[in-house]
């Protein structure tokens, strides 16, 4: 490393971590019960109105928590982000969690964490309800349409400044192109995160030699679960015992879940047929908050479609508590030590790869939703135009997304 970069590093270092202990220390003068009201606010705001994949929801948090309340720095939010990348869990609901702690210690983390997954569990019991009822779902293409390029924008604007916290230096640009390949061969998103965070690991040997000081011990919980279910009988007790084990090996995106569940639950157990299942997908993309409260339609239907109304709500609810339970434990003894793996030089250069990972696996899926997203010119020109509306208009999110469900209503109930 030149001069010129380690006066730079020096200079800059300060001055970021002054600006994450200046936001620690206003939050500090706020009342605990002002800091967990707005907690609760902002994100039953972001859970009523984020739609569709993970990257939406980070979206919507990076542009709230960073830009519009100023409860944590860009690098720090990047951070949190990476380590909830990191470990099982749905990564869009475990960085709410964190910030949730770093606003408002554990009961923030919980508040948070809570109103972001509640109008999901909501609105996925009241669909399974009229599912168990009329046996169909109404017809959602036309939301889609007008939705699925809006939900593009807001994903492609987040990785942009998402980029331009993460991207700080050349050696960073051929992990990036790495990290890509890697993607198109089709390497487990966990294998390239921790494999990037060890690339720059490498390379920080590689400049500095080893630390003088060592950094905290890494730690890794594992929540092993015994075989516990009976008979394969959709009861409360073993719809938890199921969705609890699912939880803990759940790592990235919330549509890894049904990868996870589909042999178990048509072939294994005989709870859903697969058409049912397949309507549990596209309940995870039309309803709000995390695709993850599928789990929630799925439990409901499993315990409900041989019972009652009130069966399927205690295995709705039982599914619920059991896949989102492990995340809460996981990011509640992790989230301490977030903050001292910034301050050692090793835990930041494996984060300073694994934000590099992340950004770089958010434009791959932001492809994805492109093609699927962008199916004529008047999409490409609706996704343009929500672009346009988040970068240069300053327009929330949930005004897009919004939008794209008052168009698709007028096109499936008037046009």
């Amino acid at each position: 490393m030149s001069e010129k970069e380690l006066r730079s590093e020096a200079i800059t270092l300060p001055d970021e971590q002054s600006t994450g202990e200046n936001t620690e220390v206003k939050a500090s003068e706020i009342p605990l019960r002002k800091r967990l009201l707005d907690l609760m606010l902002v994100n039953l705001k972001i859970g009523s109105t984020s739609f569709g994949a993970p990257t939406a929801h980070v979206a919507m948090m990076e542009r709230e928590y960073v830009h519009k309340h100023k409860w944590v720095t860009p690098q720090h939010f990047l951070d949190l982000l990476s380590a909830a990348n990191i470990i099982p869990g749905p990564n869009a609901s475990e960085t709410c969690y964190h910030v949730g702690y770093v606003h408002a210690g554990y009961p923030g983390l919980l508040v948070a964490g809570i109103s972001f997954i509640l109008p999901a569990i909501i609105s996925a019991l009241i669909l399974a309800w009229v599912y168990m009822r009329y046996g169909a779902l109404p017809e959602m293409v036309g939301l889609f349409y007008f939705l699925n390029p809006l939900v593009l924008a807001i994903v492609l604007d987040s990785t942009f400044r998402l980029a331009k916290s993460s991207y700080t230096n050349w050696k960073q640009i051929p992990l990036f192109i790495a990290i890509i390949v890697a993607k198109i061969f089709g390497v487990d998103e966990v294998v390239i995160l921790l494999g990037a965070g060890l690339v720059m690991i490498l390379v920080h040997f590689i400049q500095k030699g080893f630390p003088k000081k060592g950094p905290p011990a890494m730690m890794l919980f594992i929540l092993p679960i015994a075989e516990l279910i009976e008979k394969h009988l959709p009861t409360v007790k073993n719809i938890f015992l199921y969705f609890l084990r699912t939880g803990t090996v759940l790592f990235g995106s919330s549509m890894v879940l049904f990868g996870l569940i589909q042999d178990d639950i048509i072939n294994r157990f005989g709870w859903l047929s697969m058409q049912q299942l397949t309507d549990a997908i596209a309940i995870g993309q039309i309803t709000p908050g995390p695709v993850l409260a599928s789990s929630t339609y799925v439990g409901f239907l499993a315990a409900g479609l041989d019972g009652s109304f009130f069966d399927g709500l205690k295995g709705g609810l039982a599914a619920t508590a059991g896949v989102f339970l492990p995340s809460f434990v996981i990011v509640a003894l992790t989230a301490p030590i977030v903050k001292k793996m910034r301050e050692s030089e090793l835990a930041s250069a494996f984060l300073s790869g694994v934000n590099v990972a992340t950004v770089a696996l958010i434009l791959m899926v932001s492809i994805t939703l492109a093609q699927n997203g962008v199916v004529d010119v008047w999409t490409a020109l609706l996704a343009l135009g929500g672009l346009v509306a988040l970068i240069f208009l300053k327009v929330p999110p949930w005004v897009l997304v919004l939008s794209g469900l008052a168009m698709g209503a007028l096109k499936i109930f008037v046009f």
